[in-house]
């Protein structure tokens, strides 16, 4: 197991061999790609690029034997998607997908959709919970692709980023917003806090960036998701306005949302136009990674909506370990 080798020194091989390399060989090929032993595995392994973790070495970011177990559960993720994403090429497939995701449904049947309908107050409360582990490290992997881009998709992307990071002011950044969110509605805005209340479909909207960001191959679908995020939020986060608005919630859980329904509503168009746009005429060969990377995006949180709205059509928590408050309150 991941975690059991990380108790042990980096370099350590045997220690290494028993806890990584045997575990993960023998049930890589196995394991469900969309399941919470993957997901927790992967979550662990790419936590060390980010903040990492108290008393683990910080040498372990770059182990040999780790670095082979973590590209096993890539390649079963990968295997996973491609199974369930249907092929497509051309910049006419990647501009079909976009436009598919400026189309509003009538009658939405997803999350925030029932949230903003008629969802309860505890419902809310685990949305923003399962959203945390995101956005509590918003625009964090989408800066890996920064030094992989050329020319004006590179200058645009950054200009989308630096609206992400507050545009130079630390109150203003999205993560520090969604930490005001989280502690206007009476939950823990530390980082990384819920991770063991989340299950896998949580884990993989956010292992999608990070295998996506770490990988430059895979450079393409980074964009395609940055993008189908920053189409696709804007109208989201109107329904999550709506849905905190019923209850009269603070302020400071609107603003996280009311800021990227005014900032995402340009940021579509900058990176439609200016990134991918930028980059396909440079790099035409991309366009099917690009493609990837919107599809991944939607059966990624495609699956998060349906486990969610499972759980609550069931009268039961979403959440590995609920919060406390019993659902129906």
């Amino acid at each position: 197991m991941v975690t059991t080798a990380l108790r042990h020194r980096p370099g350590d091989r045997d220690a290494a061999a028993r806890s990584l390399g045997n575990t993960t060989a023998r049930h890589a090929d196995d394991t469900d790609p969309f399941g919470d032993d993957l997901h927790l595995a992967l979550q662990v392994c790419y936590e060390l690029h980010y903040r990492g973790f108290t008393g683990v070495d910080p040498a372990w970011e770059w182990d040999p034997e780790l670095l082979r177990s973590r590209g096993r559960l890539e390649r079963r993720f990968l295997d996973g998607l491609r199974a369930e994403i249907p092929g497509g090429q051309g910049r006419e497939a990647v501009d079909a997908a976009l436009d598919e995701l400026l189309v509003e449904p009538v009658h939405g049947t997803g999350l925030t959709h029932r949230l903003a309908d008629d969802g309860a107050w505890w419902q809310l409360r685990e949305y923003l919970v399962h959203r945390s582990i995101y956005h509590l490290k918003e625009a964090d992997p989408h800066a890996w692709v920064i030094p992989r881009l050329r020319g004006q998709a590179k200058a645009a992307l950054v200009a989308v980023e630096f609206d992400e990071f507050g545009g130079g002011r630390y109150e203003r950044m999205h993560s520090r917003l969604y930490a005001d969110l989280l502690e206007a509605a009476g939950l823990r805005a530390g980082y990384l806090h819920y991770a063991g209340h989340v299950p896998a479909p949580s884990f993989a909207t956010v292992n999608l960036m990070s295998l996506f960001g770490l990988h430059r191959g895979l450079r393409g679908a980074l964009v395609g998701h940055f993008a189908a995020a920053e189409i696709s939020t804007a109208p989201g986060a109107r329904r999550m306005v709506t849905a905190l608005d019923r209850y009269g919630a603070p302020e400071a859980c609107r603003l996280f949302f009311t800021e990227h329904i005014e900032a995402d509503a340009v940021h579509e168009q900058v990176m439609r136009h200016e990134v991918i746009g930028d980059l396909l005429d440079h790099e035409p060969g991309l366009a099917a990674d690009v493609l990837f990377g919107i599809r991944a995006t939607e059966l990624t949180e495609t699956h998060l909506a349906e486990h969610v709205l499972g759980r609550w059509d069931a009268g039961a928590s979403s959440l590995r370990e609920p919060l406390g408050a019993a659902p129906g309150t």
